[in-house]
């Protein structure tokens, strides 16, 4: 019975490795694509932003008649995009404080010696940097009370320096140890009985997932802030 559950378990822990495996073959160029597309247009809108910050002028009306409701009813929209889009950005960094307990809670206990490195392998080396990762979320947390346009730029650019970089190295560095387990069965480190190449690399898959949202609605909230300074200046 033993020897059967243990089978199970590799059967299973080598699928999704095998699954993974083929999906970052896939995934990873595409990936790295989109990360430079993204980044390059935050630097766009915050400059066009910058830029239409620093034209400002012109006189501005003292109070309105009612024949701006349609401008209104627009601004309006706009603030209720941008606070549906907060609550969005608030909930995965929520998931993102969980994810990065985990990996500090795996680094410490492992360095600290708390338990036998047998029950919990040391770390990979993308583990390191992803410590930083809280950065990102603590100033795009800062953003969202003001609307500060600096902040969330750079945190959406930190994010990708500091929370998707070391995810892409790490899957680069466990790659190897994947095919192993993949190929000839072959376990080096694990985390409470589990390969711990399984359990981390299920792990940044829903860490690429939080990042790669929280990026993509840090970009509509971006834009929606910047819609709104362009309704103030036409108005």
């Amino acid at each position: 019975m033993l020897r059967c559950q243990i089978t199970l378990r590799g059967g299973a822990e080598t699928f999704f490795i095998a699954l993974f495996v083929r999906m970052s073959n896939i995934l990873l160029p595409s990936l790295i694509k989109i990360l430079c597309v993204l980044l390059a247009r935050f630097i766009s809108s915050y400059v066009i932003w910058k830029s239409a910050m620093a034209s400002r002028a012109g006189p501005r009306a003292a109070g309105t008649d009612g024949s701006d409701f349609k401008h209104r009813e627009k601004v309006a929209s706009h603030y209720q995009m941008s606070a549906s889009l907060k609550s969005e950005i608030k909930k995965l960094t929520v998931v993102h404080f969980f994810i990065w307990i985990l990996v500090a809670a795996q680094v410490a206990v492992s360095h600290l010696n708390l338990v036998s490195h047998d029950l919990v392998a040391m770390p990979y080396q993308w583990e390191y940097p992803y410590l930083l990762s809280l950065l990102p979320s603590f100033i795009g947390a800062l953003a969202l009370p003001k609307n500060n346009i600096s902040y969330l730029v750079i945190s959406m650019i930190s994010a990708g320096l500091f929370s998707v970089a070391p995810l892409i190295f790490g899957a680069m560095e466990m790659f190897p140890l994947a095919q192993q387990l993949y190929r000839h069965g072959k376990v080096y480190r694990f985390i409470f009985g589990f390969s711990a190449v399984s359990v981390m690399y299920l792990l940044m898959v829903i860490a690429i997932q939080v990042h790669a949202w929280q990026i993509y609605y840090s970009k509509k909230l971006l834009d929606a802030w910047f819609n709104s300074t362009q309704e103030k200046k036409k108005k």
